[in-house]
């Protein structure tokens, strides 16, 4: 059976840039990223038979308000077997010949208690995006993507979604070992240095490939946001339901709710890992 200091799982809600980090590890000559999968952007989530599909929770934008997809070392689907089982299902889509084996899935990022106790030793590498830019995202991407009513979300709604998974992410992380968080405005202004870090996370000795992270930047969400400021439309309600609603919680992850390009410190919890990125 494989190692679990072999594995490296990558979490984040959906639109955080999980997949361009996935891709960019992959790159990485002692790296192997699950490929060739015909699943939904290579996510081993979809492959493996033991535990819930995001899908079954209402997916994107729902899933973390399931207590049942907040799954920890205390599930009984954590077992020798199951281990075996998952793993079964990933081998054919990794190079085994590499040292490090990538596996990316949203969920992840409320399953690293549960991963970590059927993968001693494994790595945890989770990505965060500011949560109105996340919400955006998702709601456009929601349109082209899904008719499915039970998926349907609010702004507001969606930006609930991320303050609760974050909540269990920071509830997780005292219980965490080798976990590294990465926030997506600082991967892709300072790709090289960010993935620095997470190369040293890793433990490997030579750096990632330059130019792995393409340039991305949010100001079509700045400018979005920034014309819901004011008037009668759904979308001006939302934002300011967001505001009162949210706006102490996004600052709390330091976030801004009014200005989208500002970031402060990420909040720690009094026994978090000294692992831990910001």
């Amino acid at each position: 059976m494989i190692e679990g200091e072999r594995l490296v799982f990558i979490g984040g809600l959906h639109r955080s840039g999980t997949t361009p980090l996935a891709d960019a590890l992959a790159q990485h000559p002692d790296i192997s990223g699950l490929s060739g999968t015909g699943a939904p952007h290579d996510e081993g989530q979809h492959l493996q038979p033991v535990y819930p599909r995001a899908k079954v929770y209402a997916g994107s934008g729902h899933f973390a308000h399931a207590p049942e997809a907040h799954l920890t070392e205390s599930s009984p689907l954590v077992t020798p077997d199951n281990a075996a089982r998952i793993l079964a299902a990933w081998e054919p889509y990794w190079d085994l010949h590499r040292r490090l084996l990538v596996e990316k899935s949203p969920p992840n990022l409320i399953m690293g208690r549960f991963l970590q106790a059927l993968y001693p030793g494994s790595a945890l590498v989770m990505v965060v995006r500011h949560p109105v830019v996340v919400a955006l995202c998702n709601k456009k991407w929601r349109r082209l993507v899904s008719r499915n009513i039970r998926r349907y979300s609010t702004l507001d709604g969606l930006v609930a979604h991320w303050v609760q998974a974050h909540r269990l992410l920071l509830e997780d992380t005292p219980h965490l070992q080798r976990l590294h968080l990465v926030r997506y405005e600082d991967l892709v202004e300072r790709p090289e240095e960010e993935l620095a870090r997470i190369q040293a996370h890793l433990g490997l000795s030579t750096p990632f490939p330059t130019g792995t992270i393409r340039p991305s930047h949010s100001e079509r969400y700045e400018q979005q946001w920034d014309a819901m400021r004011t008037g009668l439309t759904p979308g001006a309600f939302q934002r300011r339901l967001i505001t009162r609603r949210h706006a102490a919680d996004i600052a709390a992850f330091g976030y801004d709710v009014d200005d989208l390009g500002v970031r402060g410190d990420w909040p720690q919890t009094p026994a978090s890992s000294p692992a831990v990125g910001s």
